[in-house]
Parts: C-alpha cells; structure tokens; sequence
C-alpha cells in the first residue's frame, strides 16, 4: 500500500518567515497561547517540522497557532490561513451574535467551554464610520412591536445590574445580564418599530453588552469579554452612538493594559480618544486617563504625566452626574494616577493614590474597593514591607467574605502563595491561617 503524501504547507512557511522565527519560538509562543486556553500543550521545533511538512494539529490546537503567529507578526492570523479548515466570523446580524453569546453564556453547561475563549492581541477594531448605518436586522417574522418604553427598561435593567456589581460582585451579576440579553434584549433588537426607537434601542443594547464584558473581563474570562466588547462596538455604531463605541474601545485597552499588552493597550486608548472629538469632560478624563497608564506602560514619561494632567483637569470641569455604567470619578482618576506611579517606578506614591481611590469610593462599591485593596497588599509585598501588607490584606478579607468576585479569588491565592516564606514572622502566619479558612469557606 503506497504511503501517503502530505502537501507542505506554505502558508505557514511563508507566515514563519514574514515574522522572522523558527521552529522553536514558533512553539513556545503556541505553547503559550494554548495556556491561556487551558491546554496542556508541549509542542517542540520537531512538532512545526512536521506542520510545514503537511501534518495538522488537533482541532482545538489550531486557535493557538493561529494567535501565536498573530502575535508574531502583529495582525490576524485564522487559522482558514493555514488551511486547516476553521473560517473566519463572517457574522453581518449583530441581533443574532448577541442572543447566541447571551444565551451561550447563561448556560452552566456551556459558560466554562465559552470562557475558555482565547485573547486576541490583534483583534481588528472596526472604525466607527465603518459601522455607522450598517444595521442589518432580520425583519422576517418580527411579532413584536417596540417603543421608547422598552428602550427606558433595558436602561433600568443595566443601572440595576451596574448596582448589583458594585454591592456583591460579578459572579452574581453576570448571569442576571446575560440572561436578560438573551431573554428580553435580542427580541427587541429584532422588533419593529420607528426608526428613531430601534437606534435608541441599539444604543441601550450596547450599553449593556459593555458592561456584561466588562464583567466578563473582570472575572479573568477574557476571551470571552472580548467577544462581548466587540459586540457592543458593532451595536454602537449602528445606533451612531460615540459615547458608548468610545467607552467600549477604551473597556478594551483596560483588558489589554491588564494581561500586559502595553502598545495594544495604546493603540486601543488613543483610538478611543481619537473617535471623540467632542467629548464631554468626564468622557475626556475617563479617555486621557487610559491613555496616560498605556502611556507609562511603555515607558513613555512624559505622556503619561502630560495626559494624567489632562485627565485631572478634565474631571475638574465634569459636573456632578456619573453614569452608572462606565462612569468616571475620583476613585477612577486615582487608581489610573496610581498605575502611572507604579509603571514610573515610584510605589510609595502608588500606594497613596490607590488609598485616595479607596476613600473615594461610595459605601456601595465594594467590588471595586475590594480589588484596590488587593494590589495595595500585592504591592507593598513587592516593596517588602511584608507586615503592611499583612495589614492591607486583612482589610481584604474583611471585604472578600460578601463579594462574588474572581479576581478577588485571584488575589486571596496571592496571599496563600506568598506567606509561607514568611512563617517566621507572626503576623504572616496568622493571616496566612485566617487566609485558608476564608478559602475554605468560599468553596464549601
């Protein structure tokens, strides 16, 4: 029996040497990748060889080449490119991605396979002129009949999950939105109606799709509230809505500056501020303060300062209304002062804004009190002033008991990795044992 012939792949030998690497790199990056989607994968130089020469990684695999060269190379890559069948979102119904998302998400059965969604660091952003008049809803079949009514209770709804997430955290929130947009916001997406009141509709639909990615990115799923996000741009600028378009592209450099993507978080932040030429002064201060932590991310000192500055003033104009979703206050601006301390290499006066941040805060915000909280410890362990940080985390638990959070889990095994070191000191080995009956408590 004649052995089969594999066809070498040249799209991949040709995407290799546009972005310079070999065998090797190439599958460390994918190695990497495949972490993030919780794969186990131990690829080495002699596994690419036999891709270029033909061979085809397992199918749930192919997404990490994909982004590992992605990466490389600094734009997309599907893995349609490689030949290995996968196509890309071709989705034109932005009513039918955001019910199929929602109600994926609502699922039990279904959130940890969506979660596992991987980050792309070379998501294509559709400018806003690029989407605006672009709406595409079915028609056929519509039975429901939509007003400004309807538009007013999908902003209730969103306000009331925005208190939901501040007072007890995303765990609880998240489901509650996501069934709401599967439930009650894509039929209203889809119904008729004046054409004033469908935009308006898209416009509060984006809102709350922002904010379930928001909660999504918050609960370190991040695949997944990027799929949000992106939705949520499409929905804004089919209502011609800047505010929320903006919001949403500056959302995105927040999770990028958080997994570490300092030019994409950047690139993202300066894209936002320059979608909105006529911004109002909270908008303004809510963009120059992304700008300005992206800025020192990468090392830029004198842009961060510069547009810290410019945030400042620009909150110093704003009035007294806070939207309830992406809002922009003084905690906000304080904790944007603080990463802009700590990228410039001063963490005393990090811990100072972090702590003006806190005090900032209303009574009711208590997820966002409770993360502040956890990189104040997080970094006077850093600067090792372990027994302060014993204290801050303390503080922490305190919060930690009434709060649904998983980046509050996230920190609580911060402390449980970080104290064993420090058994010798006494106040290390009293949190460390009010640390684990804490965690044991959360998982029962």
């Amino acid at each position: 029996m004649a052995a089969r012939t594999r066809t070498p792949n040249t799209a991949l030998a040709r995407l290799m040497a546009e972005a310079g690497t070999g065998n090797e790199q190439l599958a460390r990056k994918v190695n990497t990748a495949g972490s993030e989607l919780g794969l186990r994968l131990r690829y080495d130089k002699s596994t690419v060889s036999h891709w270029l020469r033909g061979s085809v990684p397992k199918k749930e695999a192919r997404p990490a080449v994909a982004e590992a060269l992605s990466r490389l190379l600094g734009r997309p890559v599907t893995p349609a490119e490689l030949g290995w069948g996968a196509r890309p979102d071709t989705e034109t119904d932005v009513a039918s991605g955001v019910t199929e998302l929602s109600r994926a998400d609502m699922d039990p059965s279904r959130r940890s396979v969506l979660g596992a969604g991987l980050y792309s660091a070379t998501l294509l952003v559709p400018s806003f002129p690029d989407l605006v008049g672009r709406t595409e809803a079915a028609r056929a079949g519509r039975t429901v009949h939509i007003g400004d009514g309807d538009v007013a209770t999908v902003r209730r709804m969103t306000d009331k999950v925005a208190e939901i997430l501040d007072q007890i955290g995303a765990g609880h929130a998240r489901p509650m939105a996501a069934a709401f947009l599967a439930n009650t916001v894509g039929p209203y997406l889809r119904a008729s109606g004046p054409e004033r009141v469908r935009r308006d509709m898209r416009a509060a639909a984006a809102d709350l799709v922002y904010l379930t990615g928001w909660m999504a990115m918050y609960e370190e799923q991040q695949g997944l509230g990027q799929r949000y996000y992106d939705k949520a741009l499409r929905l804004a600028g089919e209502a011609e809505d800047h505010v929320t378009y903006c919001r949403t592209l500056r959302g995105m450099s927040l999770q990028a500056s958080h997994l570490g993507y300092g030019p994409k978080a950047l690139e993202l932040a300066d894209g936002a501020a320059e979608a909105a030429p006529a911004a109002g002064p909270r908008l303004v201060a809510f963009l120059r303060g992304q700008q300005a932590h992206a800025s020192a991310m990468v090392g830029d000192r004198r842009a961060a300062l510069t547009r810290l500055g410019a945030a400042e003033a620009a909150l110093a104009r704003a009035d007294d209304r806070r939207d309830a979703v992406g809002g922009y206050d003084e905690a906000a601006y304080f904790f944007h002062e603080a990463h802009v301390r700590w990228c410039l290499g001063d963490g005393e006066g990090s811990i100072r804004s972090l702590r003006r941040s806190n005090a900032a805060r209303a009574p009711e915000e208590r997820q966002g009190r409770l993360h502040c909280l956890g990189v104040i410890a997080e970094r006077q362990f850093r600067m090792r002033h372990v027994e302060a940080a014993c204290a801050t985390w303390h503080a922490f638990l305190d919060e930690h008991l009434a709060v649904s959070s998983a980046r509050g889990d996230a920190h609580l095994t911060t402390i449980l990795r970080a104290l064993p070191a420090y058994r010798g000191l006494t106040a290390a080995r009293t949190l460390e044992e009010r640390a684990r009956h804490v965690a044991a408590s959360k998982a029962a």
